[in-house]
């Protein structure tokens, strides 16, 4: 990484290009830095007043050190997961920023990858700091997003519109390198994440799709698939990013699943913006994420991301366009999973 740029030095080039620009690096910097402390609070794991067991307040002083960060930039209102509205910061200001403080920090007991995850939008010009109606647009219209993951090493993944690009920190200087420039997903997978023990809950499109995965070389897709699942959507995000695949969160049957559960502005949306620059796609299985108008600054919704060319599959699954469950030599009718009448 000798070579490649810091993350500040790559900010500072995008800077020189206009105000906005100017105003969406100095935001990022602040979120780099509360990134850079996020992942020393997280390293210390449950060794400081058993923060393991105290998921709630992790994730609550993963938030104040980004409105701190924030407090510092061109924002002028911020929301997050843990806050029923947005917050004020500096009116008048030209960003405002969607995030999730600490995705996945039900993992951190076990020690697997967690990560911040930051939507950057327009604040527009005479609404009020606090009203939501500002955060309730399309992903398209997002100025920048990006993650950090907090695991075996601390990284960072960014779009400011053109191309999605991997940096590392560097423990040694503090500071974001830059990894992977102009990150590409292979547009189709071999690989999938999925959490399989909700299979009986799935809708047919998503039941069949699995099936024909599962069934192999053997079955209608002639070709051999492995299954991942990490429980944090932020890993899974970056294993796709390194080397591939596609990542499932479908709706199911079980009372509040319908709309599925991840968050559409502060989860999704970022996520989704990152794949489609990276080469991949975002969709619900019917539709793109980022052109979706979220009508409530909690909503929730199914998400499928990565691999083009997969995510275009199952959104045929989806439509209606694939080969049923009875076209599959393995299962039949019935699938893997027996489910009992």
């Amino acid at each position: 990484m000798g070579d490649q740029p810091r993350l500040d030095e790559y900010l500072e080039g995008w800077a020189k290009t206009g105000d906005l620009h100017r105003a969406i690096a100095s935001t990022l910097t602040e979120v780099a830095g509360a990134c850079r402390e996020i992942a020393a609070l997280v390293a210390t794991g449950s060794c400081v007043d058993d923060l393991a067991a105290r998921k709630r307040e992790l994730d609550l002083r993963a938030q104040y050190l980004l409105v701190k960060a924030l407090a510092r930039a061109p924002v002028a209102a911020v929301l997050s997961e843990e806050m029923e509205a947005p917050l004020p910061l500096s009116p008048g200001a030209p960003i405002n920023v969607a995030l999730d403080p600490l995705h996945g920090s039900s993992n951190i007991d076990t020690n697997a990858p967690i990560g911040t995850i930051v939507s950057l939008l327009p604040a527009p010009a005479g609404s009020g700091a606090s009203d939501p109606a500002a955060f309730l647009r399309s992903g398209r219209e997002q100025l920048a997003a990006g993650y950090a993951i907090y695991g075996p090493q601390t990284a960072l993944a960014l779009t400011l519109g053109a191309g999605t690009e991997l940096f590392t920190l560097d423990p040694a200087r503090g500071q974001f390198v830059r990894s992977r420039a102009n990150v590409r997903v292979p547009p189709q997978a071999r690989e999938f994440a999925i959490n399989a023990s909700n299979y009986r809950h799935w809708d047919i499109p998503v039941q069949t799709w699995f099936n024909d995965c599962l069934a192999g070389a053997d079955g209608p897709r002639a070709d051999n698939f492995n299954m991942r699942w990490t429980a944090s959507m932020v890993a899974e995000a970056h294993r796709i990013l390194v080397r591939g695949g596609v990542y499932l969160y479908p709706s199911d049957a079980r009372q509040g699943y319908r709309n599925g559960r991840l968050r559409l502005i502060y989860e999704a949306n970022p996520i989704a913006f990152l794949m489609e620059q990276a080469n991949g796609q975002g969709s619900t299985g019917r539709e793109r994420i980022l052109d979706r108008v979220p009508r409530l600054l909690h909503e929730r919704v199914l998400f499928i991301f990565g691999a083009r060319q997969e995510v275009e599959r199952i959104e045929r699954y989806h439509l209606g366009g694939s080969p049923t469950a009875e076209t599959s030599p393995l299962f039949g009718q019935r699938g893997l999973f027996v489910r009992e009448a």
